[in-house]
């Protein structure tokens, strides 16, 4: 038979278990602080609203008088009156020419270009300001003949037209202008 021996005992304890790791709180942290944020801005939100919304004002208490309340209800009967406008014709402006350029050719007479300058007689603000009033003029020196042009007032004070190019028969040629007619469209 053979002698077994037992293998030695060691006299120190088994090793322990590896210790459980514990749970940051970090998380936790930081969830209630955001969460503490979020409340303080809803607070803040709320006691905002409820100054701007103040209803400490006194309210008016007083009754209305009979008086007030006829004047409520004749105006509300009442339509409002349309305004009234100046009309606008063919005696309402003054109208003049301004040379832009000019080209003469000795005996062969000039290329002029001119622009019209009206000036309306009455107080522009007595205008319709929705209307479109087209002033025809004529132009006199070209050789050809008059020339018609129209131009368009709008908003009581812009003036829209094109340029006019005339060929005279001579530079001493005078080259004048005539309202014709003014006719008001309203848009």
């Amino acid at each position: 038979m053979s002698d077994a021996t037992p293998p030695p005992m060691h006299d120190f304890p088994p090793p322990a278990p590896p210790p459980t790791p514990k749970k940051s709180r970090t998380n936790a942290v930081i969830i209630g602080s955001a969460a503490a944020v979020i409340a303080a801005v809803v607070a803040t939100g709320i006691i905002v609203v409820q100054s701007g919304n103040d209803d400490s004002k006194p309210a008016a208490t007083a009754e209305p008088s009979a008086t007030d309340e006829d004047v409520t209800a004749a105006d509300a009967d009442e339509p409002t009156p349309e305004p009234t406008y100046e009309e606008v014709g063919v005696d309402s402006f003054t109208i003049d020419l301004r040379t832009t350029e000019r080209q003469c050719f000795g005996s062969a007479g000039c290329n002029v270009t001119v622009e019209p300058e009206l000036t309306y007689l009455g107080d522009s603000g007595a205008i319709d300001p929705d209307a479109v009033y087209e002033i025809t003029y004529e132009v006199r020196g070209d050789q050809s003949g008059p020339v018609i042009e129209t131009a368009e007032l709008s908003d009581q004070t812009s003036l829209n037209y094109t340029p006019s190019l005339i060929s005279t028969a001579s530079a001493g040629t005078k080259v004048s202008v005539k309202i014709t007619d003014v006719l008001a469209r309203a848009y």
